[in-house]
């Protein structure tokens, strides 16, 4: 039985990892030309700004800061959320300029993606070196 559920769960993650490849491929290719083009160290407003120029280069719908509505029971909160870019209209992107990536920031995409219903979330890490890092978060 656990094998089973197991392997349910594989075919499952399979498929997810799947969910909307080519745009996920196309934001990533923006994350690398930017750290490419500015490296590591600049505060999260500058990789901010760079993103958003490039992914209109490269023919992003996006939208940036985003408010996204919260709710309590059914009753809406004054607090509202704001991830730093929603792409495609299904996809969000947020943006650090860390030296690594911890469980809150996780946590923080996971909410943003409750908050707005949509499926897959992009944590983006241009602090850390060699490389920045994107890692696929999925509801």
């Amino acid at each position: 039985m656990k094998d089973e559920i197991y392997e349910r769960h594989e075919r499952e993650m399979d498929k997810d990892s799947l969910l909307y490849r080519t745009e996920c491929y196309t934001i990533q290719g923006a994350v690398f030309e930017v750290y490419r083009e500015m490296g590591c160290g600049f505060l999260e407003a500058v990789y901010q700004e760079c993103m958003e120029r490039e992914l209109r280069r490269n023919g992003v719908r996006f939208v940036a800061q985003r408010e996204l509505a919260l709710h309590y029971k059914g009753e809406p909160l004054a607090q509202t959320y704001r991830p730093d870019l929603v792409c495609y209209d299904r996809i969000i992107v947020e943006l650090k300029a860390l030296k690594e990536i911890a469980n809150e920031h996780r946590a923080q995409v996971f909410n943003y993606l409750k908050a707005s219903g949509l499926r897959l979330g992009l944590l983006v890490n241009f602090g850390h070196y060699p490389k920045a890092t994107v890692e696929r978060i999925i509801l």
